[in-house]
């Protein structure tokens, strides 16, 4: 297992993230435990929760994934040895993950409050790594939605307050460092330079979507990374299980997320079924595993510190992991970019 910088934080994190969003819902507890120490075993030393998780989001098992990782910390005696990151969700209607009667979810110094507190209880721990902005207090062109020209207009939490009330968590030690995700090129800037200027808490990465069929992030957010040292977490890398070709041809196996849940339509449109096969054939045709070369691609892009995977099975746990070791050739490179240059993200 590689092992990269963390942004400017010092911490060396391990390449392979092991993402966590089905424990509570498609995982029990004694799974998830599983997966954490098989992870371990194999050199990760990275694992990623949020107090939103598990996924799909609802009031009856928020919270239950930090919990699961929580009861591992305490079973395991092993803190000490894993790098955690977390994330604060963004502005939405889901108010049931706060304690308090607020008439909606904002990242603001009361509700970073509530919600550091909460997160710290639920993981069994008295602080967190990596704290993240699941996504944005204000409205951005995000999840697919390019907000109209009027929603531009709507008060958001200022980038320079939200630091300083971070900062607060920081200098109690609750919080070693802070991070972004579903961001885009003008919040990350705006983050760097609020800190910069100000002498606050400097953001540590990106936690974005990216995938072969969606590469929106080498569209200004690559250049971030490279010139501000502020590295992509890589999530989604099998594109919610379409890369690994398990759906092909209106395949629907039994207890897979898009069976359970019906929530991928993301990777549903005609041009992005079209490049999953021929991502998919592409990888067959070279003798690979498809989901291999999905998670291997994102491993070798020059601006990713980590790449985040998931599983629900031990079986495709261990394909993920085994990726990193993948051999990616200049060969390979090239048909891949050649396949992306014919239909550029088609699931963006």
């Amino acid at each position: 297992m590689e092992y990269r910088n963390l942004g400017t934080s010092g911490l060396k994190v391990s390449t392979c993230c092991l993402g966590t969003m089905t424990f509570g819902e498609q995982n029990a507890e004694a799974e998830g435990h599983e997966q954490m120490d098989y992870a371990v075993e194999r050199g990760v030393n990275f694992i990623d929760t949020a107090e939103l998780y598990p996924i799909p989001p609802k009031p009856e098992t928020q919270g239950k994934t930090e919990e699961i990782v929580g009861t591992w910390f305490k079973a395991r005696q092993n803190r000490d040895k894993i790098i955690l990151a977390t994330k604060i969700s963004g502005r939405s209607s889901m108010t049931w993950m706060r304690k308090e009667d607020v008439p909606e979810l904002r990242i603001t110094k009361d509700q970073i409050d509530s919600a550091v507190e909460d997160s710290l209880k639920r993981l069994q721990t008295d602080y967190i790594d990596l704290y993240q902005l699941h996504w944005p207090d204000r409205p951005a062109p995000i999840f697919g939605h390019r907000p109209k020209r009027e929603e531009y207009d709507v008060e958001y939490e200022g980038f320079a307050n939200t630091l300083h009330n971070l900062e607060e968590h920081v200098k109690k030690g609750n919080i070693r460092h802070v991070g972004l995700s579903n961001e885009t090129p003008y919040g990350t800037m705006k983050f760097l330079q609020a800190a910069e200027s100000s002498g606050l808490p400097r953001m540590q990465s990106v936690q974005n979507v990216y995938n072969l069929v969606s590469r929106v992030y080498e569209q200004g957010l690559d250049e971030v990374s490279l010139r501000e040292n502020i590295g992509l977490l890589a999530y989604s890398p099998l594109a919610q299980g379409y890369l690994t070709g398990k759906y092909r041809n209106g395949a629907l196996p039994k207890g897979s997320r898009k069976q359970l849940f019906e929530r991928l339509d993301r990777y549903e449109k005609p041009s992005g079924i079209k490049m999953i096969d021929a991502y998919v054939a592409l990888a067959e045709e070279r003798g690979l595993d498809p989901a291999q070369m999905a998670i291997k691609f994102c491993d070798t892009r020059p601006f990713t510190t980590s790449t985040i995977i998931g599983a629900t099975k031990m079986d495709q746990l261990k394909t993920c992991i085994d990726a990193f070791d993948m051999t990616w050739t200049e060969e390979l490179e090239v048909e891949i970019n050649a396949l992306h240059e014919s239909l550029p993200n088609p699931c963006p």
